[in-house]
């Protein structure tokens, strides 16, 4: 089927009461891996590419990988995204350039500043039958261009959620209840150490999420910065000459939690890389006299497909949805 927009399934999650994941794409490799796990498990999927991965791979590269995913898995509904478009031109590049889904995040702009921007998109993208997610609220980390300091983040204000909504037309919202971008979510001060001594980071604000969704009832609600860092890839780095130490992501338990309430997109982007590396690194340490990229590539791609199928089964619940 050809590229489709969020809207039916976003839908289909809130009363279903999963999430759809949204898994940001660079590569040849990492579309295959993420569409031939969604395939196998039958899952609705979101395909998104940040201003950086445009920037990396150009965008006329990934759109037609993306609608060669579509070829290859016609049975599958697949939505391809702008991830933290970053002004109004960028997102009329991709609502002119074949994406069904723009996201602008005007969230570091005063929350007037904030609505204009996000309205002006809307409405370009509506008249061309594009979808967009607003973001209000600062997720702190890195990604990409996206760079927010602990201290200049921010929670979600409930209070804001409609007015916001009602002025803006936005489709969905990304709201911060304390998930955060990259592989190094939280410092070491930031969280508890278990009895095994594995950092564990302080809990996702379930209260703000909680108090939007009354404000917000049937509106699909977005997570960011929810890669889970899975911690055997961490350690693969680390044995194969990365130095990562006290990487931590979100709990995998309450991202679920969270699939089950009004969160309808859950986006995991540095799990992926992880996965990519830590393959790489380990095969290059066990196979130094090989230089095919194929030979690399090709087991880096297999495990990428099994850690999107744990999360869409597992995680997402959103397996059998398609």
């Amino acid at each position: 089927m050809p590229l489709v927009t969020t809207t039916e399934m976003f839908k289909k999650a809130y009363d279903g009461g999963y999430a759809v994941g949204a898994f940001n794409v660079n590569n040849m490799e990492i579309v295959q891996g993420i569409t031939e796990a969604a395939r196998e498990v039958n899952a609705p999927l979101i395909l998104q590419v940040s201003k950086g991965a445009r920037a990396y791979a150009n965008h006329t590269y990934l759109v037609k990988l993306v609608e060669a995913a579509t070829i290859e898995c016609p049975n599958i509904p697949i939505a391809l995204h702008l991830d933290h478009g970053p002004d109004f031109e960028t997102c009329k590049s991709c609502v002119d350039g074949g994406f069904t889904s723009v996201m602008i995040d005007a969230s570091s702009k005063p929350f007037a500043e904030n609505i204009e921007i996000t309205k002006k998109v809307v409405e370009y993208a509506h008249d061309h039958g594009v979808v967009v997610e607003a973001e209000l609220g600062t997720l702190a980390g890195v990604e990409d261009e996206v760079k927010v300091s602990a201290e200049d983040s921010s929670y979600t204000h409930p209070e804001e959620v409609e007015e916001f909504v009602a002025k803006t037309g936005c489709d969905s919202l990304a709201i911060a209840i304390g998930t955060s971008h990259g592989a190094y979510k939280f410092t070491a001060a930031q969280c508890t150490r278990n009895e095994k001594g594995i950092l564990v980071p302080p809990p996702l604000r379930f209260d703000v999420l909680e108090e939007v969704s009354k404000r917000l009832p049937g509106f699909p609600i977005v997570l960011h910065g929810s890669s889970s860092v899975p911690q055997e890839y961490v350690k693969m780095i680390n044995e194969n000459g990365g130095k990562m130490p006290d990487a931590v992501g979100i709990p995998e338990e309450q991202l679920r939690k969270a699939a089950t309430l009004s969160v309808c997109k859950i986006n995991i982007d540095s799990d992926l890389r992880l996965a990519m590396t830590g393959t790489i690194r380990q095969f290059f340490n066990e196979h130094p006299d090989k230089f095919d990229p194929r030979e690399y590539l090709k087991p880096a791609r297999a495990n990428i497909k099994e850690l999107v199928k744990h999360k869409l089964i597992d995680v997402l619940g959103c397996a059998g949805k398609a």
